[in-house]
């Protein structure tokens, strides 16, 4: 299959382009860097990133922004960045990228731990979380020529704790996280939300 990787830089996305690679075709976009780059912001950069990579088989997002900080702290525009990035970013995708998929073409998008398991700080993630999640259950009911949606939740990542100097012993590898975007691609599920977490005896 040809497979396009939003996000293919960041940690848990070149843990998906590598597992990817072994058996696809993948296509890799970044947003700072690489030869096919978008800004999940611009509806405008997502139209032009599919017009130069052209149809596919599967879509995988790893990418968003959103704002953490103590709900007295969050600013409207903190609240704008992941609505405007994470959420609706990761939804045009899906709805611009609709005429650029195969029939029976995956869209996998990315949500996160905190949608289910909020902590304080998070209610802009757990929202935007939230929000990816259930877009994804409501847009399997209407996705046209057999094409399928589904969101992967992270957990922690162990890189990404290692990195900000946290415990690490509470985060997943970003190759077993990895494993639930292969299940999404390779599968058949639909509007379904993967844990990454069950994959981690596999």
């Amino acid at each position: 299959m040809r497979v396009v990787v939003v996000g293919a830089s960041g940690t848990i996305g070149s843990a998906v382009v590598a597992a990817l690679s072994a058996r696809h075709d993948v296509v890799a976009v970044g947003n700072k860097q690489g030869a096919i780059r978008v800004d999940l912001a611009s509806a405008d950069s997502i139209q032009q990133m599919f017009q130069a990579v052209g149809t596919f088989d599967a879509l995988v997002s790893t990418a968003g922004r959103a704002a953490f900080a103590g709900l007295d702290d969050l600013k409207d525009a903190d609240f704008q960045l992941g609505l405007s990035n994470k959420l609706m970013g990761q939804v045009n995708l899906v709805r611009i990228g609709r005429q650029f998929a195969n029939d029976r073409a995956s869209f996998t998008l990315t949500s996160g731990v905190l949608s289910r398991e909020p902590m304080k700080g998070s209610a802009s993630i757990s929202m935007v979380n939230a929000g990816l999640e259930g877009f994804a259950r409501a847009a399997a009911l209407e996705l046209p020529r057999g094409m399928r949606i589904n969101v992967v939740s992270p957990p922690w990542v162990t890189e990404t704790l290692i990195a900000r100097k946290m415990d690490p012993s509470i985060g997943l590898p970003a190759a077993t996280v990895a494993k639930a975007y292969l299940a999404s691609v390779e599968g058949t599920a639909t509007g379904q939300t993967l844990d990454p977490r069950t994959f981690a005896d596999q």
